[in-house]
């Protein structure tokens, strides 16, 4: 793997990490204000921008956060300024009854390089039945 795919893939993490932590400085950080996406949640819409995303957040980062998320099967591929990530992840978590769980969501991420820095622009994302 290049050095630049490992440091998009560390950012990837850090992403995934604020998305399961409530981390919304950390997410905003991380992504392009006019990032794209195709996920559940859209109801088959391309959605444009932070705004929709943030509806998801809590108005704090969650403290003692009991969510761990993994990637799984990674493929990550850097053409010049632009990478590309698939992947699976798992996401795990305690359930209301106590009962540790997995869930699963087929991933592809795209990262661009802008003014040297890498910024998240758009995403797909896939449950796993």
């Amino acid at each position: 793997m290049s050095d630049l795919a490992a440091e998009v893939l560390a950012l990837n993490q850090k992403l995934l990490n604020s998305i399961v932590s409530g981390d919304w400085a950390t997410y905003t950080q991380l992504c392009d204000p006019a990032i794209t996406c195709i996920e559940p949640e859209a109801r088959g819409q391309i959605v444009s921008g932070l705004p929709f995303h943030k509806y998801y957040f809590p108005e704090a980062p969650v403290a003692n956060c009991k969510k761990n998320v993994t990637m799984c099967s990674v493929n990550a591929r850097v053409v010049g300024d632009v990478a590309v990530l698939a992947y699976i992840r798992l996401t795990q978590y305690v359930d209301a009854n106590g009962a540790a769980q997995t869930g699963a969501a087929e991933e592809t991420r795209v990262w661009e390089r802008k003014a040297g820095a890498w910024k998240h622009v758009h995403f797909h994302r896939s449950p796993l039945a």
